[in-house]
């Protein structure tokens, strides 16, 4: 993502923030992070996790892909996502995520196919409400839950709940693949 789509991203947040007659202070009290932090996203100051948009949708009552894309898709009961038409994120040093169910409605699950560079990844822990699954594809991913550290690769998977602390990394010399399926 560049700072321009980090700026759109922030405005939608503002106006849902807005819609929900909340103030900052009482959507990041609910995300359990500083006035400042959360302002930082609002202004399109700040790159943003999976987590943190699945947090901030579940406040605002509204789909991850609302607050992405600034428009409801045509949710539909069946979602086929051909091949180069995922709904595509790119977030600059870190995750590139493809959805791969963004015009399903009524999702209890978020499924991504998410890429990441040798060496990057997220350096602080995240946690959201529900449970995730991971499975590996290609390459290695080193995992920290709570206080453990898991070392994943190829056709490796795990399933944890989210609520705990958790981060991870690409590790080795390959990119990163995996599928990554947050449950709600």
């Amino acid at each position: 993502m560049n700072n321009q789509q980090f700026k759109e991203i922030g405005q939608r947040l503002s106006e849902l923030r807005e819609i929900r007659e909340m103030t900052q202070e009482e959507v990041s009290s609910r995300l359990g992070m500083s006035l400042e932090e959360y302002s930082a996203y609002e202004n399109g100051e700040k790159d943003f996790s999976i987590s943190f948009m699945y947090n901030v949708a579940k406040i605002f009552e509204v789909d991850v892909f609302n607050i992405l894309s600034g428009h409801s898709p045509n949710l539909t009961d069946c979602s086929v996502v051909r091949a180069g038409h995922e709904f595509y994120v790119k977030r600059e040093g870190s995750y590139d995520y493809k959805h791969l169910a963004y015009t399903f409605k009524n999702k209890k699950a978020e499924p991504f196919f998410v890429e990441i560079n040798p060496g990057e990844g997220e350096d602080k822990v995240l946690s959201h409400e529900g449970q995730e699954f991971d499975f590996v594809l290609s390459g290695s991913m080193r995992l920290t839950i709570g206080n453990m550290v898991y070392d994943l690769n190829k056709g490796d998977s795990v399933y944890f709940n989210s609520k705990i602390p958790h981060g991870l990394k690409a590790i080795g010399d390959k990119p990163l693949k995996f599928i990554a399926v947050v449950i709600k």
